[in-house]
């Protein structure tokens, strides 16, 4: 099904197909007066978008007309915003300045054609003059100067003789126009003030609706796109291109919804106030809802791209979530960041067994079995473990170290805990340990069943690090001022520990640290003797938010099966459903975006994607699993084949098991800890127990078994039990492979790997 095109991009594409314009020229025009916002990436994204889909140009454009308020930084901050996201303009950075000369010899022909003239009232009074809503306007008495005394006038304003506010250049319109723009509006003020491009060279500067759609026409702009709120200014646009009589072709404008977002401010002036207030950091604090903001924390130019593209373009004004935006960020980063170990509240571990040293080797990711990538994690005889990892006193259902209840190090071994030092004021200050030699991640024949496995840092080579912990700059979702400023908004964690890789071999990268979120080293603030980590974005779980409406949705849906329909009901229902003639219903827009992404971000095969695509119940589960690291396409294998099947017979809500559970399930299958076939048991299992699968396969004793060591002996020992086949197979007779590998698994309990069992009988029977 082809997409259907936003309502800008008809609008384009009707203007080329009729031969309105021979190419598309769009622009980005922002005043220089502030840092770029996650609103103006909305706008970047529209205006560059929109040329590239038509193969045309886009113009950066600075609109410097007051230089009061308009510095360098801004200019440069634009670029660098524009360039970060992607997108590359055409031609040198243009600027409103480029084009005084002629935008003065306009504002020269107006007033000769009689249409402007120089008013000399105060502010207040033309303020007074305009009218209201319900009340026409007055002209001004200086609006009948003559054409002679005006030209006069504006001239010596250009060079300087009047003071600021003195005299205003204004068109002469409609005082009585019931769109307030067209009241006269003022197109030259003056300013003495130093320009950051013409110096002082001029003192007078053309407001935005004269200096606009009249740089607009000079760069040969075919479509002006802007926000609602210069929906009645259109009028302004319009007026002055025509009575100049400025022939085609020559630009129109059109107007979209801006971005409005809960929790966030959109005003460059209320952002400059909480700057140089010093309520934030600067421009870039990455709690700023600026592009350079999210740029330092850690935010990739792709998500917002994403983001912008996936909100859409309408002519309506609404307030998106900015759960959106942080959904955004996880969705890129979940297949592409590399998972390491952090710990952010040290609690010493001295394993008193263990001597010497050694490297584990563990993957980057662990949630994409395929993907290579793989680190060296240095193991000693003093660790440092999360203290909410260990409990002294563990409430019901804590599966973490307690002085009677073993845990795996992730990657590493299973230790128990044998005493609990503290300090004098009761506080435990450190762990006394023993680990299991047989215990180790991938070759565990210790028969030791754990329920889980905790984060660690090797405390002889892990890194000290600064830890900045960011949540929303303000507390209530629409916010007016600092006094709505969420005050829980960073928390630096001092003393942290980093696994030895993160700093030596991917210093640069965005990372997921488990169980804390995605983080970032600070490019301003991080160095080798100090490093700095933003925390992105949690790994925050939409479940529980979601599980409420979705419990409803499949409630109403099974009540209506099972309402009685009427003869031949059923038969028209199923047409319905697949489109009729028994076609299936093509994927909606919002779902092709989904299945989209689907197969080429996650890897999902088409038979995956689309059911998760259609049915927002598992595409639910599916989405939270991921947050839980789980691997996309075992974690689609198991909500299409298993959850499904359940959800026949049971509502979301009555389900015993949520995203965690499934998560883990998959995770274990990927890190093969148990076989698939073991892992519909366990399905089955919590699926009536409501029980973790970890603590179900340490239950039932059904961890695989994937230590050479161990699977090796028992292949030796079927092989001397049917010499007879042996010598078959060697001689030719290939199907028996099958037999040997069944009876290894049968010797085994099943528990062996197959895979593994695969490549040893391969090299036992040559």
């Amino acid at each position: 099904m082809e997409k259907k095109k936003d309502f800008l991009r008809a609008i384009v594409e009707e203007d080329l197909a009729s031969g309105k314009y021979e190419e598309v020229v769009t622009r980005f025009p922002p005043e220089p007066n502030g840092f770029p916002h996650i609103g103006h990436a909305k706008a970047i994204t529209i205006n560059f978008g929109i040329a590239r889909d038509f193969g045309g140009r886009c113009h950066l454009r600075m609109d410097d007309t007051n230089p009061v308020t308009e510095e360098e930084k801004y200019a440069k901050a634009i670029e660098d915003a524009v360039r970060w996201l992607g997108y590359e303009w055409d031609g040198p950075v243009r600027h409103t300045s480029d084009y005084f000369e002629r935008l003065y010899h306009y504002a020269v022909e107006l007033i000769q054609m009689g249409k402007a003239y120089v008013d000399s009232l105060s502010e207040e009074e033309i303020r007074e003059y305009r009218g209201t809503v319900t009340e026409p306007g007055r002209r001004s008495r200086y609006a009948e100067r003559s054409v002679e005394e005006n030209l006069d006038l504006f001239e010596r304003m250009r060079k300087g003789e009047f003071k600021d506010g003195e005299h205003v250049l204004r068109a002469k319109i409609d005082m009585s126009s019931p769109n307030m723009q067209l009241r006269d509006p003022l197109l030259y003020r003056i300013r003495h003030a130093r320009h950051m491009r013409t110096g002082d060279e001029w003192c007078i500067y053309p407001m935005y609706d004269f200096a606009h759609c009249l740089s607009d026409y000079i760069e040969g702009i075919t479509h002006s796109f802007c926000t609602l709120e210069f929906e009645n200014n259109r009028a302004i646009y319009d007026w002055i291109l025509d009575t100049l009589r400025l022939g085609p072709p020559r630009p129109y404008q059109y107007e979209f919804a801006r971005l409005n977002m809960n929790y966030t401010v959109m005003s460059k002036r209320k952002l400059k106030e909480l700057v140089d207030s010093g309520k934030v950091s600067g421009w870039d604090d990455p709690r700023m809802p600026t592009i350079a903001g999210y740029r330092r924390r850690g935010y990739t130019p792709e998500s917002i791209v994403n983001f912008c593209n996936a909100i859409g373009i309408s002519k309506a004004n609404s307030v998106v979530d900015v759960a959106q935006l942080e959904h955004a960020i996880r969705d890129d980063l979940n297949p592409k960041a590399p998972r390491v170990m952090c710990v952010l509240d040290p609690l010493k571990v001295v394993i008193e067994n263990y001597e010497g040293s050694e490297e584990l080797e563990a993957s980057y990711y662990p949630h994409d079995v395929p993907k290579e990538g793989f680190r060296k994690l240095p193991f000693s005889r003093e660790i440092y473990i999360e203290r909410e990892d260990f409990s002294e006193h563990p409430p019901k259902g804590y599966y973490r170290l307690t002085p009677d209840q073993p845990v795996r190090l992730r990657h590493a071994y299973i230790i128990r805990c044998k005493e609990v030092i503290k300090d004098e004021e009761g506080r435990i200050t450190e762990i006394r340990a023993e680990y299991y030699p047989d215990s180790k991640s991938g070759a565990d024949t210790s028969g030791i069943k754990v329920r889980s496995a905790i984060q660690w840092v090797d405390a002889a080579t892990g890194y000290r690090a600064e830890v900045r912990l960011y949540d929303r700059l303000f507390r209530v979702e629409n916010p007016q001022g600092p006094e709505d400023l969420n005050p829980d908004s960073l928390r630096i964690v001092q003393g942290a520990l980093v696994e030895r890789a993160v700093i030596e071999e991917k210093p640069d990268e965005r990372f997921q640290f488990e169980r804390q979120g995605y983080f970032y080293p600070d490019p301003v603030d991080s160095s080798d003797e100090h490093p700095v980590f933003n925390r992105i974005v949690s790994l925050k779980d939409s479940w529980a938010k979601k599980s409420k409406k979705e419990e409803k949705s499949t409630k109403e849906t099974a009540a209506k099966a099972t309402q009685p329909k009427p003869e031949g009901a059923k038969k028209e229902e199923r047409k319905e459903s697949s489109g009729g003639e028994g076609r299936v219903a093509p994927l909606d827009e919002a779902q092709r975006r989904i299945f989209d992404r689907y197969r080429k971000k996650l890897g999902l095969k088409e038979e995956q994607a689309n059911p998760l695509a259609r049915d927002e119940t598992l595409r639910t589960l599916f989405e939270a699993g991921l947050e839980h690291g789980a691997a996309p396409v075992t974690l689609a294998n198991l909500i299409l084949n298993e959850v499904a099947r359940e959800l026949k017979n049971f509502s979301l809500g009555e389900l015993r098991y949520g995203p965690e559970a499934l998560a883990e399930l998959a995770t274990m299958i990927d890190d093969e800890r148990i076989s698939v076939k073991i892992a519909k048991q366990v399905f089955e299992e919590m699926s009536k127990s409501g029980e973790s699968p970890a603590s179900i396969v340490e239950a039932k004793g059904w961890e695989q078994i994937s230590d050479p060591k161990a699977i090796r002996p028992v292949i030796e020992e079927v092989l001397e039990k049917n010499p007879e086949n042996v010598v078959k197979y060697r001689e030719g007779n290939q199907k028996l492979f099958g037999f040997f590998v069944g009876q290894v698994l049968k010797a085994t309990g099943g528990k062996a790997n197959p895979r593994l069992v695969n490549e040893l009988l391969i090299q036992a029977l040559g």
